[in-house]
């Protein structure tokens, strides 16, 4: 039982991450209809920044500066970066091929995804930056099961962003003219509904979700490493695929789904096969369910509740 509830608290926090990137992917297809491959690369973006900020800060004297003060000022510098790089690949790449076949986008988005990356090896190196441990270790013991300071800030955190953008979805001008756009671009702008800015704040506000997310992931293992955005950003499509790609509620229940999918695994599976199927062998559990879903059940989850489109 120990076992089982420490899984579910890993799993738990890993997809709360997924979640936060899917809904970057979610939220872009449900309006216009373009996988965004390049999403992971701004998760990367991010952690790269944030990671940088903190070293940068702390240096070799971890006590000198809050890490609270280090790492909120990392992430308010890493989210205008994360928003300007997706504001910039949707107006000048997206954009002019808006009209054109999907799988120009599609290649493009491949595209746009080895760009950021060599420009970030190119800024970073090919080495792992290493993120300070700076934030106090406080484990809490409960039924056997331990869970960090870090794990609780994570889930709570994503809990409340997720929370915040259902609110703006639904309860705001740009929320409803989202789930307009979503529905019939033409009508929505026949209707007065500025279709350039609500696609290009769609992307803006899935680069905020991603930098977010890449603070969390750097904090959470510590690294960050320029090619770190290619199994995040497909494993947070998998669980937009999961719940229901282009729903809200379904990408986050994807992301939550995959996290403890990945940790069960990872930990019951192996533990069966002698550790074959271990920690190094996760990301296998994402793509078999990946394939599942794409073969049982296209829609996703919550596929059918076109009503809660962004």
């Amino acid at each position: 039982m120990e076992i089982l509830l420490q899984q579910l608290i890993n799993g738990v926090t890993v997809g709360s991450v997924y979640a936060l990137v899917a809904l970057g992917y979610t939220m872009v297809y449900g309006i216009i209809g373009l996988i965004n491959f390049a999403h992971g690369d701004v998760v990367m973006i991010g952690a790269m920044v944030a990671t940088t900020l903190v070293v940068t800060f702390v240096g070799g004297n971890p006590g000198a500066v809050s890490a609270w003060v280090v790492v909120i000022g990392a992430l308010l510098v890493a989210m205008p970066v994360c928003m300007a790089l997706g504001w910039t690949a949707e107006r000048f790449a997206y954009r002019p091929l808006r009209r054109a076949p999907r799988l120009a986008a599609l290649i493009t988005a491949i595209g746009i995804s080895i760009i950021i990356q060599n420009v970030a090896m190119m800024v970073w190196g090919r080495n792992y930056l290493s993120f300070p441990h700076i934030i106090e270790p406080v484990v809490y013991q409960f039924s056997g099961a331990r869970i960090s300071v870090l794990q609780i800030i994570i889930i709570v955190a994503a809990a409340a962003i997720m929370g915040a953008l259902m609110l703006i979805v639904h309860r705001t001008r740009l929320g409803t003219a989202m789930r307009a756009t979503s529905q019939n671009r033409e009508v929505a702008g026949l209707m007065g509904v500025n279709i350039n800015t609500v696609i290009s704040a769609a992307f803006v506000i899935g680069s905020l979700l991603a930098a977010v997310a890449g603070v969390m992931v750097a904090a959470y293992y510590g690294v960050a490493q320029y090619t770190m955005g290619f199994i995040l950003g497909l494993k947070a499509f998998t669980a937009a695929v999961l719940g229901g790609i282009g729903n809200l509620p379904g990408a986050m229940l994807g992301g939550l789904l995959l996290g403890v999918i990945e940790s069960l695994g990872a930990g019951y599976i192996g533990d069966l096969t002698n550790g074959f199927f271990g920690s190094h062998y996760q990301d296998v559990f994402s793509f078999i369910v990946l394939i599942l879903v794409l073969v049982f059940r296209p829609s996703g989850l919550l596929g059918e509740r076109v009503g809660d489109r962004a």
